[in-house]
């Protein structure tokens, strides 16, 4: 059994997550943390962490950057591991959680689905069998009207992974509006559509002449994130400390 907490429980992926859990033989949880008290759960709920008693074997973070402290602090006090799903972090946050890594197990990543995570290996092994017949390559994504960041958290991370295959690295492209000439080969374009209730959909294009290669992911539901999330707590539980991706949890199910 592993013992769980989430931060951001009642939050709309903290009650897929609990209620996903609820149907489980193997994962419980145990307690969470939200300012919004207002939901009965089974489980405790604290405002703060420095409030939480509660012992656990992994935290489920789909929360807030403002939060990442405290939860630390408690990952480290009491030898908890994260599972990291909260986006939107600035560069001195990031370099605060890989410093944690080295006293704590943490897995980070943009985007829980399994499926984009598969989607990272398949997109380096496009991008090496096609960059040199010159393949220009864009990414269009797809969320709801009421998502305030763009280019998503996920398409940049699809941009990171191709350019890990790539040598120089190609530069990002975000607006073709501000200039006027063609497009330049060592680029990758990033566009973003907001529009209705579109969970998310993530296409990335190979186009080559005379032929284009699509390779699209489409989430219909919330539920594959919490899938995911709860995928990671139970491979983390009992990992030594260190640095985690989704990438991990698909290769321990091979």
């Amino acid at each position: 059994m592993t013992r769980v907490i989430i931060c951001g429980c009642n939050g709309q992926m903290g009650q897929v997550i609990t209620n996903i859990a609820n149907d489980s033989d193997d994962i419980e949880v145990v307690a969470g943390i939200d300012i919004n008290k207002n939901i009965n759960n089974k489980y405790p709920v604290f405002e703060h962490f420095d409030l939480c008693d509660v012992k656990a074997d992994v935290i489920i973070d789909f929360s807030h950057p403002i939060n990442l402290l405290p939860m630390l602090k408690y990952a480290k006090a009491n030898n908890v591991g994260i599972v990291l799903c909260t986006t939107g972090f600035s560069e001195e946050e990031l370099s605060i959680i890989n410093d944690s890594s080295k006293e704590i197990a943490i897995l980070r990543s943009a985007n829980m689905s399994l499926g984009i995570n598969l989607i990272y290996k398949l997109i380096q092994e496009a991008t090496k069998a096609l960059i040199d017949a010159d393949f220009d390559i864009e990414i269009i994504e797809k969320h709801h009207n009421k998502k305030v960041d763009a280019p998503s958290g996920t398409a940049l991370a699809l941009a990171d992974a191709i350019n890990e295959v790539l040598e120089p690295r190609y530069e990002y492209q975000y607006d073709r509006s501000t200039k006027r000439v063609p497009r330049e080969k060592r680029e990758i374009g990033i566009s973003a559509v907001r529009g209705g209730t579109i969970v998310g959909e993530h296409e990335i294009l190979f186009a080559g002449t005379d032929e284009v290669i699509e390779i699209k992911h489409t989430a219909y539901s919330k539920a594959i994130f919490a899938q995911g999330a709860i995928q990671a707590a139970k491979y983390l539980k009992g990992k030594p400390l260190g640095m985690y991706k989704m990438g991990d949890v698909i290769n321990s199910k091979n």
